[in-house]
């Protein structure tokens, strides 16, 4: 499932990432996975939704999964910093938290 979107969005950050030293396709696909799996699983789905309605649905989110999926992948070999500075260089991350904003949970009813 997702496999148009996922496609889309790997294709349009190969453009902006093949001039990046040390790109990887691959790692950049499995990022993008990753994304899509995370922001369909925040918006909760419930189980009687059609995998048609989820496909929909998830083209709203594209994005957020794309942002997700460039800061993950840019992030490769960082995870668990926050910031970093070396020769006067300093980088400070944003919360990746952020990165989900306006992806919101069906809400249920019992």
């Amino acid at each position: 499932m997702y496999e148009a979107l996922q496609a889309e969005i790997v294709d349009e950050l190969k453009i902006e990432l093949q001039n990046e030293q040390g790109f990887s396709e691959e790692l950049l696909t499995a990022k993008v996975k990753s994304a899509i799996r995370e922001v369909a699983s925040a918006r909760n789905y419930p189980p009687e939704y059609t995998d048609a309605f989820k496909e929909k649905d998830m083209d709203n989110y594209y994005s957020q999964i794309k942002a997700i999926a460039l800061y993950d992948y840019t992030k490769i070999g960082a995870e668990g910093q926050e910031s970093y500075s070396a020769d006067g260089e300093s980088i400070i991350y944003s919360d990746r938290k952020t990165l989900f904003a306006g992806v919101l949970p069906f809400a249920r009813v019992f």
